[in-house]
């Protein structure tokens, strides 16, 4: 009966939702000339300048490195621009929440949502980069869809971890902030893994989930391969059970929320 409730009220307010998304999205390129062009223009530069340093510089002659790049570049992105927008969606809102009613998971939804509709138009630039240097289309890039799903999922169950704790211990945001950027390198967002690897170092991999989405979203894209059984099984477990921590750690608390922001 609690599900019913929830995804009741949660249809309810879907227009407030889209209308938050929306929002969230102008603020985000508010008093940029480009606007939501930097959507696109952003990981293309970033690219740019990874492919020169870590292709020129350290002898990467991949001709296909820059799309091996941008994979992992706007995957990771999503996921540590969205969490963190989720971890400050209770707190930034704090003034509607004490003088109007609406469900509080909204604002949290909204928050990462917004950042995967950014992410998915940025994907525009992986097609362009993919067709300038010949990415081979395969039926195997339509599996692309699993590891972008499954990130979402992991990325809003710890948005809303990330929100709750938030409320409570304001620390969390400059914590998070250290745990992303160590994410980030052990994503191998802009180097090869068979080195790490080679140095038994590969555990790494294996438990991180972001890499497992980066790996399988790389081997459909770039690769024309099937994903790995193992990533893809392990990140959606990982991924649920985030969630589900999440869920239940946010509708605890979000009583209290009032009191503290």
């Amino acid at each position: 009966m609690t599900i019913k409730r929830y995804m009741k009220n949660f249809f309810r307010y879907k227009y407030l939702l889209v209308e938050l998304v929306k929002k969230y999205i102008k603020l985000k390129y508010r008093r940029s000339y480009l606007g939501i062009l930097w959507t696109l223009i952003e990981p293309l530069l970033t690219m740019m300048v990874l492919t020169l340093v870590f292709g020129t510089f350290f002898g990467n002659d991949d001709p296909q490195y820059p799309v091996y790049i941008l994979c992992g570049r706007l995957l990771y992105s999503f996921f540590s621009s969205a969490s963190k927008a989720g971890l400050k969606s209770i707190s930034s809102n704090a003034s509607m929440i004490k003088k109007v009613y609406v469900p509080k998971y909204i604002y949290v939804i909204s928050a990462i949502l917004s950042n995967f509709v950014t992410f998915l138009i940025s994907l525009i630039v992986l097609v362009g980069v993919g067709a300038v240097l010949k990415v081979k289309v395969t039926p195997y890039m339509i599996q692309a869809i699993i590891p972008m799903i499954i990130l979402f999922v992991l990325t809003l169950g710890v948005g809303l971890i990330l929100a709750t704790l938030n409320v409570f211990f304001r620390d969390i945001e400059y914590i998070w902030s250290v745990a992303t950027l160590l994410i980030m390198y052990a994503s191998a967002i802009f180097y090869q893994t068979d080195r790490v690897i080679n140095t038994g170092n590969g555990w790494v991999f294996n438990i991180n989930p972001v890499y497992m989405c980066i790996s399988n979203f790389r081997d459909a894209i770039l690769y024309g391969s099937p994903m790995n059984m193992s990533y893809c099984l392990t990140s959606a477990v990982v991924a649920v059970v985030m969630l589900i921590i999440g869920a239940i750690l946010f509708c605890r608390k979000q009583d209290k929320f009032i009191l503290y922001v």
